[in-house]
């Protein structure tokens, strides 16, 4: 596929084949031409783990400190005492059974994550075939199942990730905007790989860290010296 001029421009300033230390890779970042718009910097982490086993799964969430330049809109499933809690924490939506008609038969996704109380398990559990292959579907691993509703709301508001493996054994996500500059990005990457690293399953044998990669929504990837 025949990549656009900009593209091309990004691509010479990196030198073939070399595995630059993140600070690096962030700097030459920050001297490439700029989009129209403020790209996501994407971080790509190949793992030396079998996903299809339980034992060798790697996830987890991390609030970056930085935040990811991204507002996030959340969804709540609670009720009573915790529906004000919830509203009152900034909880975008919020709402119980009400919704299901909303989001099954209107399509409705105007909303980045999904949080819900215990007790609305068996409510959203009804939704599981539409908010899954989506990624919405809370989950108790990532913090969207709890009774601390301010708690999660506030972290996903400041910026917390969540990381996961793939099939092919790959961690993908974003970790900030270009417009941070290269010591705001250098900080929430190295808050992620932190994490990453911190989550190597004890089942995992030989090298954990294949690979990594940076890169911007629209530009060329940056292999990452990962010590």
């Amino acid at each position: 596929m025949k990549q656009g001029k900009r593209y091309e421009e990004a691509k010479k300033l990196l030198e073939k084949g070399k595995e630059y230390d993140a600070k690096e890779a962030l700097d030459l970042i920050e001297k490439m031409p700029k989009a129209k718009f403020d790209e996501t910097v994407e971080l790509h982490v190949k793992l030396g783990v079998d996903s299809k086993h339980a034992d060798q799964q790697v996830r987890g969430t991390v609030v970056l400190p930085n935040g990811t330049g991204k507002t996030l809109k959340v969804l709540v499933f609670a009720k009573g005492p915790k529906a004000e809690e919830a509203t009152k924490a900034g909880a975008d939506f919020v709402g119980a059974e009400e919704l299901i008609p909303k989001i099954e038969k209107e399509n409705w996704f105007d909303y980045d994550v999904v949080v819900a109380t215990p007790d609305m398990m068996g409510v959203v559990g009804r939704l599981g075939r539409v908010l899954g292959p989506k990624g919405l579907m809370p989950n108790p691993k990532s913090g969207t199942v709890t009774m601390d509703v301010t708690k999660a709301i506030n972290d996903i508001k400041s910026g917390k990730v969540e990381y996961r493996l793939d099939k092919t054994n790959i961690i993908h996500l974003g970790f900030g905007k270009v417009s941070f500059g290269t010591d705001k990005l250098l900080e929430n990457y190295n808050t992620i790989m932190d994490a990453i690293i911190k989550a190597k399953p004890v089942a995992a044998k030989g090298q954990y860290i294949k690979s990594v990669a940076i890169a911007t929504t629209m530009g060329p990837s940056l292999y990452i010296n990962q010590k």
